[in-house]
């Protein structure tokens, strides 16, 4: 039983179905072909209005060139201390930005707050010796599965606007927050000011599909030299958009992440009913962050339950993890399986009642 991530479990059947069709035959280089362009024109649909569209093959290519259309070499970006583009990414951000850096605030749940950032940025130098911020990026859902809301956007799109900074969100589980809000796409971006997006697919069913979406089409007029020289305008870049297409069709991008919720759900509610047992975070999306004893650690992890721990950076003020307790993630996904969740919280079950009764 696996919960080490959503991407350790490969894609879905109609996204490679989608492939194999696209694989037959041939047709032009380089996403000029008629499925890339009836793929973009889908996005059009998908939020409400024409945007720009560029096919990448991961989720640290999108992040760093969505930015480095925001952000010149000087420029500041402002993004949560635990962010996956400030955390996770080797640097690539930086690299693409050309020496632009990245700012990391505190928040609850890796969550950036409008105030406390409006604080910050109010708070900066303005002489020449200070890289000015020119951006800020959210991640949604955020890396202590936390999910904005509306009016949480909202909120950070307008500190973005008097600040005249751009606003990126990184949406690795884009699809996710969107069920757990029940809104639309064009809702949760746009209409809220965010001005460009990484939408990610590879997590919820993709083999190799991530994009960046454009709101504003200064940020889109060099994406295209951009992405040629990070070497991600791909040959056969039909099969990267026919991803897309089988994700799209019949809402399965949708459902995909609805059952990955439901799994999270279920599996949230089984182990904070369980004694000396409680959650880091609230369960909002497809991640789990429950606080445990060390010798329920060592239960799951005998049974060849593969998970992470995680770090306490952004707890709630009064949270803490005990000398004998252990912080974990544990992270459901589009194939996960319900009987799987429910071995897990028998395991778990078992190993508290077994303490109890020593």
């Amino acid at each position: 039983m696996n919960f080490a991530s959503d991407n350790i479990v490969g894609a879905s059947a109609p996204v490679l179905q989608a492939i194999m069709q696209a694989n037959a035959g041939a047709m032009a280089a380089y996403s000029n072909d008629e499925i890339s362009k009836r793929v973009k024109a889908r996005f059009n649909e998908i939020f409400e209005r024409e945007v720009s569209v560029f096919f990448v093959t991961t989720g640290t290519a999108a992040n760093a060139l969505a930015l480095s259309s925001a952000v010149p070499p000087y420029g500041l970006c402002v993004c949560h201390q635990e962010a996956h583009i400030i955390d996770d990414e080797c640097g690539a951000p930086e690299f693409f930005m050309h020496g632009a850096k990245l700012a990391g605030l505190p928040g609850m749940g890796a969550k950036l707050k409008s105030d406390e950032v409006a604080a910050y940025l109010q708070g900066l130098p303005k002489a020449v010796k200070q890289m000015p911020p020119k951006a800020l990026s959210v991640s949604q859902v955020t890396e202590c599965g936390m999910v904005y809301a509306l009016d949480e956007i909202a909120a950070l799109g307008a500190v973005c606007r008097e600040h005249g900074l751009s606003f990126h969100m990184d949406g690795a589980r884009f699809v996710n927050a969107l069920v757990a809000l029940g809104c639309t796409p064009a809702e949760m971006t746009w209409k809220r000011g965010v001005d460009i997006l990484s939408f990610g697919a590879t997590k919820n069913g993709g083999l190799m599909a991530e994009a960046i979406v454009v709101f504003r089409p200064d940020l889109a007029e060099a994406l295209d030299y951009r992405s040629k020289r990070a070497g991600q305008i791909i040959s056969k870049g039909r099969l990267i958009a026919a991803q897309f297409e089988g994700y799209f069709a019949d809402d399965h991008w949708l459902e995909n992440a609805r059952h990955a919720n439901r799994m999270a759900k279920l599996l949230s509610e089984g182990l904070s009913g369980l004694s000396g047992v409680r959650l880091g975070w609230p369960t909002q999306a497809n991640e789990v962050f429950p606080i445990i004893p060390q010798a329920l650690d060592r239960a799951l992890k005998a049974a060849g339950i593969l998970y992470n721990s995680w770090t306490e950076i952004s707890l709630p003020e009064s949270e803490r993890v005990g000398a004998d307790e252990a912080l974990i993630r544990l992270v459901t996904s589009w194939a996960t399986r319900e009987e799987d969740v429910r071995r897990l919280l028998e395991i778990a079950s078992s190993e508290v009642s077994r303490q109890a009764a020593e």
